[in-house]
């Protein structure tokens, strides 16, 4: 019989070196739950199993006994870069993270690399405390090695993670040093991560309430792009979207996200495609008053791409988005039941989506008769803005103002 842990990492290996998700290898003859538990080591294998997946994998069953020794940092590394984010889970961080406790005579720019690769994966887990961990050492490797684009590629990643963390200021920071590579080092950054580090540096000033550099960050890239199309563009107009709603200007904003939505075809790049359809939700829910119908409709057209390449970040992103429409649809049965199933996730959200959460489980409590949800909400609001982060401050604020009468 073969044992665990050692079986089901030589599983995962040979899945992952042959490019096949978990659902395929597991096929008709198998549950991917089950599957998933062999991989991590949660249940022992039966013959049966052994042979069902052998005959899967295309391979005789002798070569989930090989005890060849463990790949190399430099193998896993160029494995990783083979697996689509809809297969990370949990296995996969651990797999990488213990590569890189194992690969002691590794040089410092495979384990860059490698470091790199983890916290692409923790990023779409939505464990972002884990992924700010892992780029801080990736962000002091890169001084070690002293070059100055590995520390810029380093530090966008940082910023885009403190931002989701709610650490808008170290965000902001992190990518104006950044762009300080390219500007004082002559550091060769390509147009592409030039386009979106200064989308980044508008998104920072946006949450620290600074709308009008915001505003002129975002036209000053969309119109240097524009004519052309593709995911940059549509990542250029959602930022200046994003904005332009901050800003009170719903027709702007939906404009914008047309623009957005043009610039790409769900075969350039499903995953934005579907982000684009969740961001159009939520603008149209945002907006004074609810278009709630396009919210539907957005909800609705990104539902199918969702099941075939969605991360659980953004399963989550859905079923909150699905609670806030139940809400507007005076559904507080089914609003409460979706953030209910929710809660334990929450965490895979960003700050500010987190905030919104609350704000909305407080105001289905409010609804109910909950007078102590009020003062609730005003908690939030000051935790909110005790982070400094005025614009989402002042957005709950004014929830609060709505409902105190």
């Amino acid at each position: 019989m073969l044992e665990q842990p050692g079986f089901g990492k030589r599983l995962r290996q040979l899945r992952q070196q042959r490019g096949i998700s978990q659902v395929a290898l597991a096929g008709t003859g198998m549950s991917a739950a089950y599957l998933s538990r062999l991989e991590s080591g949660g249940r022992r294998p039966t013959e049966r199993a052994v042979s069902y997946l052998a005959q899967q994998l295309g391979i005789p069953v002798e070569m989930f006994q090989d005890d060849r020794p463990e790949d190399s940092l430099t193998e896993v590394v160029a494995l990783m870069a083979a697996v689509p984010e809809s297969d990370f889970d949990a296995g996969t961080s651990r797999m990488l993270a213990e590569s890189l406790a194992a690969a002691g005579e590794a040089d410092d720019l495979t384990r860059w690399h490698a470091l790199a690769q983890l916290a692409r994966v923790y990023e779409v887990l939505g464990d972002f405390r884990k992924e700010r961990d892992t780029l801080l050492e990736l962000n002091a490797l890169g001084e070690k090695l002293g070059r100055a684009a590995l520390q810029s590629r380093a530090r966008i990643r940082l910023a885009h993670c403190e931002r989701d963390l709610g650490n808008v200021k170290a965000a902001r920071d992190a990518v104006t040093e950044a762009l300080g590579f390219s500007d004082e080092r002559r550091v060769r950054v390509s147009a592409s991560d030039s386009v979106r580090a200064r989308l980044l540096l508008a998104s920072c000033q946006a949450e620290l309430g600074d709308l009008a550099e915001a505003a002129r960050l975002v036209d000053e890239v969309c119109e240097s792009l524009r004519g052309s199309s593709g995911p940059l563009v549509a990542q250029a107009f959602w930022s200046a979207a994003t904005v332009a709603a901050r800003q009170g200007n719903d027709a702007r904003a939906a404009e914008c996200l047309t623009q957005a939505m043009v610039a790409i075809d769900s075969r350039d790049d499903l995953t934005l495609w579907m982000r684009l359809r969740l961001a159009g939700a939520s603008l149209s829910l945002a907006s004074d008053p609810p278009r709630v119908s396009d919210a539907e409709e957005y909800l609705a057209a990104a539902e199918p791409a969702m099941k075939l390449i969605g991360s659980s970040r953004h399963q989550q992103e859905l079923r909150f988005l699905q609670a806030k429409l139940a809400f507007h649809q005076d559904r507080a049965d089914r609003t409460a039941e979706l953030l209910a199933a929710g809660e334990d996730d929450k965490n895979l959200l960003s700050y500010r989506d987190q905030v919104r959460y609350d704000v909305l489980r407080s105001l289905v409590a409010l609804r109910s008769g909950d007078r102590n949800a009020l003062d609730r909400l005003r908690e939030i609001a000051g935790q909110v803005q005790a982070v400094n982060m005025p614009d989402l401050a002042a957005e709950v604020w004014r929830t609060v103002a709505q409902n105190a009468i």
